[in-house]
């Protein structure tokens, strides 16, 4: 009896809870919400006929599973180098308030829960594609990120495969569509993520990673390439193949892209961080926008 009051005495529950949501941020939910926006996105506009719901969450389910075990194990791997990091330093593995050890199996079962979900619930190649996505994430992107910028170009192929995944769990293959969303979801990561590192340039720095040319130290060069990337994400949207002519579809997209487009242009005319803060933000606002004009016309 002593041993269950001990168990249930406030501190303890205090403590679980406590314990518990440390392992909730090792997720990084904030991610897995686009992440789970770019799945849904991926799926609906690939359904054909009735919509299978069922199938639908279970996508999204051995999705995040995959995710969360992809940002975890990431986390593991980068925890001394996140250490001494100002933005990252207060992680749960960087900051030794959770053991190597727990966060390395804890993404462990993550993954591996979530690539078997996909194959028995959904299909294997939706299960294929999420643990594809995973290996290339922690085994080449991760690594890269402290020998050469272009980690970010090898880094966009698995940010960009949520969309094929929930399009692979809706149909079981590809088509021309597929692509032209994965592009779209390709060209998107390069604004926001190089906003992020001209925003954190010296924290980068500091842990030995990456992320911009070492012959920018002004920024001018990755800032140009923040501006003529959004162009050309902008131009992609407008194609076509995917909005069959629509006006409507046209002026919500040249809206959308004419919000990013103008926060990318400021960037591009000043080295003021504050600015590629506003390019991140408008990125975030973007894409959901974008996803939603793209499944209201749905071809």
């Amino acid at each position: 009896m002593a041993t269950i009051h001990a168990i249930n005495t406030p501190s303890a529950v205090a403590a679980f809870r406590s314990q518990l949501l440390e392992y909730y941020t090792l997720t990084k939910p904030e991610v897995n919400l686009l992440i789970l926006m770019s799945t849904s996105a991926g799926y609906y506009l690939a359904s054909q006929g009735a919509f299978r719901f069922s199938r639908f969450v279970a996508t999204l389910i051995g999705t995040l599973l995959v995710a969360s075990g992809t940002a975890t194990l990431n986390q593991f791997m980068e925890r001394f180098h996140d250490a001494k990091m100002r933005r990252t330093a207060n992680r749960p593995a960087a900051s030794g308030r959770l053991s190597p050890q727990s966060v390395f199996w804890f993404g462990l079962l993550l993954s591996v829960a979530g690539g078997a979900y996909l194959k028995l619930a959904v299909n294997p190649l939706t299960a294929l594609l999420a643990l594809s996505t995973l290996l290339s994430y922690l085994l080449v992107y991760t690594p890269l990120k402290r020998k050469t910028s272009l980690c970010t170009l090898l880094g966009a192929f698995p940010g960009a495969m949520p969309v094929l995944i929930g399009w692979a769990g809706a149909s079981g293959r590809f088509g021309w569509n597929a692509w032209f969303l994965f592009a779209i979801l390709f060209l998107w990561q390069f604004p926001h993520f190089l906003a992020i590192a001209l925003m954190y340039r010296e924290d980068y720095e500091r842990a030995g990673f990456r992320m911009l040319p070492g012959f920018d130290r002004d920024g001018r060069f990755t800032r140009a390439e923040i501006l003529t990337l959004t162009i050309v994400l902008l131009v992609v949207t407008l194609l076509p193949q995917y909005s069959r002519g629509s006006v409507g579809y046209l002026i919500c997209m040249l809206a959308a892209g004419g919000f990013f487009l103008y926060h990318s242009l400021r960037l591009a005319q000043s080295s003021d961080r504050k600015l590629a803060e506003r390019v991140l933000h408008a990125s975030v606002v973007y894409l959901p926008m974008i996803l939603v004009i793209m499944v209201i016309w749905k071809p």
